[in-house]
């Protein structure tokens, strides 16, 4: 989540910064949304989506 903590990014660019191949990270993607940890601020896009923590999503990672 360190990755998301400044902007919104891609799920490439997210990959990258933490190190996880892009397969995996689509799956960590979809859980933190289903626990409304993150947002996908276009998800009418099937390529180029753009993810940011959501308000939930900040609180938990300013007390990791």
């Amino acid at each position: 989540m360190k990755s998301l903590n400044e902007e919104t990014k891609m799920p490439s660019k997210i990959a990258k910064d933490t190190n996880i191949r892009i397969n995996y990270m689509s799956n960590i993607l979809r859980d933190l949304k289903e626990h409304e940890l993150v947002e996908c601020i276009n998800p009418e896009v099937r390529k180029g989506r753009l993810y940011r923590l959501t308000k939930k999503g900040k609180n938990v990672f300013d007390k990791v």
